[in-house]
């Protein structure tokens, strides 16, 4: 359980932070700044339930994934250890396996396409697209971090940041609705 009873603490006026197991790393290091696009990628998603209301089963979906990329925030901001006195929380292969259904769910009825999609068109598409190119840096980050010396990522947490971008491209295909893609065109203003 989390208790917040005081915002600030000042013990991070120097430019550290406490991971989850009560180590300090500068708020510059790889770790946090994978978390901290994750945080950054719930934000945006945030956005988009502005303009989802009207659409439960998407509604439904990104709420869950809010509360979800708090498990991932919680699963990278706490390093690997042999130590099981402290359970860390992980991303779970089901909850990758739930995106891919998500994913599935909504991609049936959509058209193939036949161009490279813009990010434009409604409000919740739009926000849908920026919320994927942050989710897609939040990915780079954890794979910049797991390829530091010592450091690790689990397997689910990479694939749910590789699903989630899937999954926020083709939820903004599903928000453009009936106007249809906003396709690239080639060459269009030469």
């Amino acid at each position: 359980m989390v208790t917040l009873n005081r915002i600030y603490t000042r013990t991070g006026d120097d430019g550290d932070t406490r991971l989850a197991t009560g180590e300090t790393t500068p708020k510059s290091s790889a770790r946090v700044e994978a978390y901290g696009d994750v945080d950054e990628t719930n934000a945006c998603i945030g956005l988009v339930r502005l303009y989802t209301s009207q659409d439960v089963v998407l509604d439904a979906i990104l709420a869950r994934i809010q509360n979800e990329l708090f498990d991932l925030g919680a699963d990278l901001a706490t390093p690997e250890r042999e130590d099981a006195s402290f359970p860390a929380l992980r991303i779970t292969a089901g909850q990758v396996k739930r995106l891919e259904t998500d994913i599935d769910h909504l991609n049936g009825p959509l058209s193939d396409l036949t161009s490279f999609v813009l990010p434009a068109g409604t409000p919740a598409s739009t926000h849908l697209h920026l919320a994927r190119t942050v989710c897609r840096r939040a990915e780079r980050r954890a794979v910049a971090l797991s390829r530091v010396e010592g450091e690790t990522v689990s397997r689910d947490a990479m694939r749910y940041l590789n699903r989630l971008s899937d999954f926020l491209f083709v939820a903004a295909r599903h928000a453009q609705g009936e106007a249809g893609d906003v396709l690239w065109r080639p060459g269009a203003s030469r």
